[in-house]
């Protein structure tokens, strides 16, 4: 049985930060929404009996309607890190209207918070990428919304390759000295960590800041309860023993889907 009487609603569903996020909250026992773009529902894997899904357009406030309705929280995750401008795809499209729209129904459906995926400003990261999403984040403020703003990294799977910078940067980013510096909120994370501390955010009620950066998801890891016997023994539908929780999740875009045509 969960803990929690409403679910938690996702946008995003199908995609590499979306499920992953998903899963973290199934973890902790929340009931589940996903919201995922029209045939999606094939890449949806496990995540397609454990939680309650329905498709949307985030570019189509009419699709939205009602979506949200009796949710405790909406968890934002559309958005991309790549625009391309010749087929309209402008940062400002992908990550702030995106945003505006799911904030609109949240006010729609009497959902009083929002967590937000924004970024983490980084030198390798799009200036107008990061314009965007500040863009977004001052619109849930506007609108009143109980607004989280977590201001992520780049993220990555552990284990799987990737540049020699991007290894030397996280592990900067987590050993002292450079820990201390501005690095501990701009090295990239795995991906694992992310999704356990937005679950953290969005089912143990930490609401003592409103921003939020990678170190302080891990102090919330750290100092959040422990997984109950249930939970962490659970598999997913077609997962075995020698599986991590997340090794059944397909990689989409870092960030979310793009508009269709």
């Amino acid at each position: 049985m969960a803990r929690f009487s409403r679910g938690i609603l996702v946008t995003g569903g199908g995609t590499f930060l979306g499920d992953n996020i998903a899963s973290a909250l199934l973890a902790e026992g929340a009931k589940v929404s996903l919201l995922a773009r029209p045939e999606v529902e094939d890449t949806l894997g496990p995540l397609a009996q454990q939680t309650r899904w329905s498709t949307a357009d985030v570019w189509s406030p009419a699709s939205l309607r009602g979506k949200a309705r009796n949710h405790s929280a909406v968890v934002h995750t559309v958005g991309s890190l790549s625009a391309d401008p010749a087929q309209g795809l402008s940062h400002s499209r992908l990550n702030f209207v995106s945003a505006r729209n799911v904030a609109n129904m949240c006010v729609s459906d009497g959902v009083e918070r929002m967590i937000l995926i924004s970024g983490a400003s980084a030198p390798w990261i799009s200036r107008a990428y990061i314009q965007a999403k500040r863009d977004a984040e001052r619109y849930m403020q506007r609108l009143g919304l109980r607004a989280t703003i977590v201001r992520a990294p780049l993220l990555y799977v552990s284990g799987r390759s990737r540049p020699l910078f991007y290894r030397a940067m996280s592990l900067f980013g987590v050993l002292p000295p450079l820990s201390w510096t501005f690095l501990n909120r701009i090295a990239p994370m795995p991906i694992d960590v992310l999704a356990r501390g937005v679950a953290q955010l969005a089912t143990g009620g930490d609401e003592s800041r409103q921003v939020y950066y990678a170190r302080d998801l891990r102090r919330l890891i750290r100092r959040g309860p422990a997984q109950s016997d249930t939970a962490a023994d659970q598999l997913l539908p077609g997962q075995t023993d020698s599986d991590g929780p997340y090794d059944n999740l397909d990689e989409d875009l870092p960030f979310g889907w793009t508009p269709g045509p």
